[in-house]
């Protein structure tokens, strides 16, 4: 097996690097302080063609691949989480536009992205019975004349505030089960749309949060993604992607972590010398790396089988398992190796944590990872 990486995915990994460490880092402190959303931060990844990262060139994006994509938001979420679910997100919408949306779709919506016209996309699919049961969603679609009013009410939808455009996801047919759900493209300006509860959150507090209400909302017929009932179909496949930005995420702020605590052990003084000369501290140091590098090539693995042009379903599921729960036990251990310290917002450890606890939820929680990886072991369907 060959893990070298080409010299493009270098060079990607390299740029954002230096840029998180220049621009993101020195205020992902304040922005979870604050809960301010990062608009300008994001509008210069933008600029650095990060928004649209898993569409080609010829379609109006930055084609870096999706290996290159998740070095990159390895390197975001080292620097801040709040930032790397936003482009997460972000990428999630513009890819699922491009693979699924017609060319006049993706000629409106995709340079947008590119440009940071739009400086984020939302993916509206939550509501409050509808979580890891999505097919139970109740929001509705009716077909009127040349279009389709939409209403209902999705919560928990990352960027919703902020969004150009949502992926709304809504039953066009009542009696055809997941079948009848379809998925539109609601633009901002849409009247019908509009932003409900703002969430106040344990962690990834810059990252926006919101419910959206949908009353009588009219889009025209050229709106829906794909065809009448293929929103289910749409909805996984996104997700898929989304799994694997959320493993990249999760790696680097683990990295994060990881780096800190080696650094604050070799610093830190108990009984005459650095706590790092004690081999309960090296201990954990030693499996905080071994499972962040684990988790690292299985989210790798998943990336490179997606580029590819492989299915990735199965990898994407573990890579989503392993890394999220990998990254709450290393943030864990790291506030452990702090002691007092690592409980107070003074020292980055404790932002770690908190913004750690969101990953094992969205994209799908753990037990529903374990439920696709399950049906694979079993060779159910």
């Amino acid at each position: 097996m060959n893990f070298a990486f080409t010299e493009d995915q270098r060079m990607v990994r390299d740029m954002v690097r230096r840029f998180a460490e220049n621009e993101i880092l020195p205020i992902a402190a304040e922005t979870d302080r604050t809960s301010t959303f990062p608009k300008e931060t994001l509008g210069h990844m933008a600029d650095l063609g990060l928004m649209s990262m898993l569409v080609p060139d010829e379609a109006g994006g930055t084609g870096m691949g999706a290996v290159a994509y998740s070095l990159a938001l390895m390197e975001i979420g080292r620097a801040c989480m709040s930032h790397a679910v936003t482009t997460s997100v972000t990428n999630m919408v513009c890819e699922t536009i491009y693979r699924f949306g017609t060319p006049g779709q993706i000629e409106k919506h995709i340079p947008r992205f590119t440009s940071g016209e739009y400086v984020a996309g939302a993916f509206a699919l939550t509501e409050s019975g509808a979580g890891s049961d999505a097919g139970s969603l109740k929001a509705t679609a009716e077909q009127d004349g040349d279009g389709w009013i939409l209403n209902g009410a999705k919560i928990f939808i990352t960027s919703g505030s902020y969004a150009g455009v949502t992926l709304i996801a809504a039953r066009s047919d009542k009696e055809a089960g997941k079948r009848g759900i379809s998925v539109f493209l609601v633009e901002a300006d849409n009247p019908g749309l509009r932003v409900g509860r703002k969430e106040e959150k344990m962690g990834q507090r810059g990252s926006d949060t919101v419910e959206l209400i949908l009353e009588d909302c009219r889009v025209g017929s050229d709106s829906i993604l794909g065809q009448p009932g293929d929103g289910f179909r749409i909805m996984l496949s996104a997700l898929d992607g989304g799994r694997i930005g959320i493993a990249s995420n999760s790696c680097g702020l683990a990295r994060a972590a990881l780096e800190t605590s080696a650094e604050y052990a070799k610093n830190r003084k108990q009984f005459g010398r650095p706590i790092s000369s004690f081999q309960a501290i090296q201990f954990k140091l030693a499996d905080m790396s071994t499972q962040l590098e684990a988790a690292t090539l299985l989210t790798l693995r998943a990336a490179a089988t997606k580029e590819a042009g492989r299915n990735y379903t199965q990898e994407a599921s573990k890579a989503k398992l392993y890394s999220t729960e990998m990254v709450q036990r290393v943030t864990r251990e790291a506030i452990q190796i702090h002691g007092g310290y690592g409980y107070v917002s003074e020292y980055p450890v404790e932002r770690c944590m908190r913004d750690a606890m969101a990953v094992t939820l969205y994209e799908g929680t753990s037990e529903v990872q374990r439920i696709v990886i399950s049906r694979g072991v079993l060779g159910a369907s």
